[in-house]
């Protein structure tokens, strides 16, 4: 069993937090304070998680540079007072970083009593099974 450590424990509060801040950002009609302050928590929250050095990696490897560059681009564009822009710069990076980790989500959560139970609701089953599929399959 892998041992969680305090600082990933501290991480996970922060991008928790972060999520939070944005999605009542988004709630408070785009409100740029809100938003940046959000930004800054999941992205500290995630370099406390799976360290600095790996955050770094992550974010720069040379096939994310698109996905990095439109998910750091619209933080930007939130900070320079143009909040709903910079909000769907920033989901579209969102998506293109972590769409490698959907299918691993999806399925996890798929699994979860009541949550699963509502992934396999007729419309959302749907979008849910074309968000699970992996994409790496594909490839091959």
């Amino acid at each position: 069993m892998m041992q969680v450590t305090d600082f990933q424990k501290i991480g996970v509060g922060l991008a928790g937090f972060g999520i939070a801040f944005l999605f009542l950002g988004i709630l408070f009609f785009f409100d740029k304070g809100l938003l940046a302050i959000g930004n800054i928590l999941f992205i500290a929250g995630l370099a406390f998680v799976i360290g600095l050095e790996r955050t770094f990696r992550f974010f720069f490897q040379r096939h994310k540079v698109k996905a990095t560059s439109f998910f750091i681009g619209g933080m930007f564009v939130v900070l320079l007072g143009w909040p709903v822009i910079g909000m769907v710069l920033e989901i579209y990076g969102f998506f293109l970083l972590f769409s490698g980790f959907f299918p691993v989500a999806i399925n996890f959560l798929r699994r979860v009593p009541v949550i699963g139970t509502i992934l396999y609701l007729p419309g959302i089953r749907s979008v849910a099974d074309r968000l699970g599929e992996s994409s790496s399959m594909d490839l091959a």
